[in-house]
């Protein structure tokens, strides 16, 4: 866990803050914290426009970095799914995951299981098409 020391002063007046965030800040973190960041605001001493349209640039960017990150997401689920698609027909050969030992069969069924897809080869299946070590 990261631990992030509030700059913004509270009501009472007290210096700081200490904050315990997950893994990770997301957009919604960082339009809360700009929220807080203007609520909080010394009326005589304002955060200057420059301040405030760079502090927007980079909200923007974090948004635009997320959607994004979930695009790449969608995009390598999709060719993961082509792949195993692909060997469908062929002959393939993975180890087994008993004994280890390679083992080679036709590709006869994709299905798909928590949105990743599991080959039947030779009538054996839940093979992980990432375990295949040839193709013929």
């Amino acid at each position: 866990m990261t631990t992030i020391p509030s700059t913004t002063p509270t009501t009472t007046g007290a210096t700081s803050a200490t904050k315990t965030a997950g893994p990770t800040l997301g957009k919604d973190d960082f339009l809360k914290l700009l929220v807080g960041q203007l609520r909080n605001q010394d009326p005589m001493n304002p955060s200057s426009d420059t301040d405030f349209i760079g502090q927007m640039a980079q909200f923007s960017q974090l948004e635009q970095t997320t959607n994004m990150a979930g695009t790449n997401e969608k995009l390598a689920a999709q060719q993961e799914g082509a792949r195993a698609v692909a060997l469908l027909g062929r002959t393939v050969t993975y180890p087994d995951a008993v004994s280890g030992v390679s083992t080679t069969g036709v590709v006869e069924r994709v299905e798909w299981a928590d949105g990743h897809p599991n080959l039947t080869v030779g009538g054996v299946a839940g093979i992980d098409p990432s375990s295949v070590t040839a193709v013929q």
